[in-house]
């Protein structure tokens, strides 16, 4: 820390320094009598360019009044260390009352810009001038109102933020799989409609009897009602493709092991195919049966593709409900339906730690008649701290319910708990027990603020092995 030159008051100057609290209206609603018991305490300083004043981690211990210059203030980013603006402060204005008054750390890295000029009090010489001067208390205790209230709206943001990357990291894991899977049933469905054309071009130059038709679009049929595989245990699955497999050698049909699994998943049997052993030469039941697993095949892959475009929809939709949540003013809202999107876009995360999800939703719910903008971050805050304190392969479970006048949402896991002597802290803002950089303790402070808005309340309990939130919200409109 640098050293600045500095000096202590006198008699002249306290009287110059009163001329100059006045001129700039520092204190507007202070006396002459405050501004003379301010002088009294203060020391003046002059500060050249670029020296920091305070670290973000230091406990101010003085409180400052900028006559002259700028200062620059910024903050560390918990994530890379790196330091990045909050803004710029020209005289006149004032500082350190904030982490004098809640008895914390700074944090903010507070360096001068231009040569500046201060005046400053000690600690002690603060809470005297706080108890003996109502007017510089009341501009002192607006400005700390102001400044918390932007730091308040300023983490909140940041919360959004990080939730934002957390959200958008789990849409691009969850949305990988459905496209993989489309993209190879599509490239597969590709392949089955050559297939199919050169077999056709086959059968139209040899044509076919009343017998072999008739054999073959009734299997081709079957084939076509089949929109997903059949369900079977992996013994019932390896017995009917051996089966199916040993039959088509014993005809000699080329590629048997190949097509055995897609035709016994789409339900069709080695006694299926006696009709067209029958009808068909030995020499011609390859290409048939071939055109049957084409078909079979292709309807799996059409199924896949269905299911792929239904999870991305369900994605998209998810997505849209946590985004929107609220936007349209007082609206009806299904916690339901509230709580699942959450679940969906946390899903990530669950799978990354082995977690059992159990959801427990309950039926009938009410629906919230409110300006229900932020509920999705207090189901999203509860429960990426349950991820995070429960070991890789811990449980968590979510419910819903309604007791005749509020809905519940309880996030109960089975992590090491909060130890009783925290409980009452939690929902301090700042305060987290989680290693530094990688909670800002605004989280549940958050939450309780939001609940709050609600009119809502929220409760806790917790030993080790189990933590329950439960957020209670009265389903009747505000008052």
């Amino acid at each position: 820390m640098a050293t600045f030159e500095s000096c202590v008051a006198t008699a002249e100057w306290q009287q110059t320094l009163i001329a100059e609290l006045q001129r700039l209206r520092v204190f507007p609603e202070a006396s002459v009598d405050e501004l003379a018991c301010f002088a009294a305490e203060a020391v003046e300083e002059h500060v050249p360019a670029g020296q920091q004043l305070i670290g973000e981690h230091d406990r101010s211990q003085t409180f400052s009044v900028l006559l002259d210059g700028r200062i620059v203030v910024t903050r560390q980013n918990d994530s890379n260390g790196q330091e990045y603006f909050i803004k710029k402060m020209g005289a006149p204005g004032f500082m350190g009352e904030v982490a004098l008054l809640a008895n914390g750390m700074a944090g903010m890295t507070v360096t001068t810009e231009s040569p500046t000029y201060f005046v400053r009090l000690s600690a002690e010489s603060f809470w005297q001038i706080m108890a003996r001067c109502p007017g510089i208390r009341r501009a002192i205790l607006s400005e700390m109102e102001y400044r918390i209230r932007g730091m308040q709206i300023f983490h909140s943001q940041q919360e959004k933020m990080a939730m934002l990357g957390t959200m958008t990291a789990g849409l691009m894991h969850e949305l990988n799989n459905p496209g993989a899977a489309a993209r190879r049933a599509a490239s597969q469905l590709r392949s089955n409609l050559q297939r199919m054309h050169a077999l056709a071009r086959g059968f139209s130059e040899r044509g076919h009897t009343p017998e072999q038709r008739t054999c073959l679009s009734a299997l081709q049929e079957r084939a076509l009602a089949v929109r997903a595989d059949l369900c079977m245990s992996s013994l019932q699955q390896t017995d009917a493709e051996e089966a199916m497999g040993e039959w088509m050698d014993v005809h000699g049909v080329a590629k048997a092991w190949e097509m055995a699994s897609t035709l016994v998943s789409s339900g069709i049997n080695s006694g299926d195919l006696e009709c067209l052993a029958h009808a068909f030469a030995p020499n011609e039941l390859t290409e048939p049966i071939e055109w049957l697993e084409a078909t079979a095949s292709s309807m799996q892959m059409v199924g896949l593709v269905e299911d792929s475009v239904a999870r991305v929809t369900e994605l998209a939709q998810s997505v849209k409900a946590y985004a929107h949540e609220g936007q349209g003013g007082i609206q009806d809202l299904d916690v339901n339906e509230s709580v699942h999107a959450t679940v969906v876009m946390l899903k990530h995360k669950l799978r990354e730690k082995n977690i059992h999800m159990e959801k427990q939703f309950g039926p009938g719910l009410p629906k919230l008649h409110c300006v229900c903008s932020g509920l999705n971050q207090v189901w999203t805050n509860l429960l990426d701290n349950a991820i995070d304190a429960v070991a890789p392969g811990g449980n968590i479970r979510i419910a819903t319910s309604f007791d005749g006048q509020d809905l519940l949402v309880s996030i109960t896991d089975d992590g090491p708990g909060i130890p009783q002597e925290n409980q009452d802290r939690i929902f301090d803002p700042f305060f987290t027990t989680k290693p530094l950089g990688v909670g800002t303790g605004l989280g549940l402070g958050i939450v309780k603020r939001l609940v709050d808005t609600y009119e809502g309340r929220l409760t806790l309990e917790s030993w080790p092995g189990h933590t329950e939130f439960v957020v209670h919200v009265p389903v009747a409109p505000h008052s």
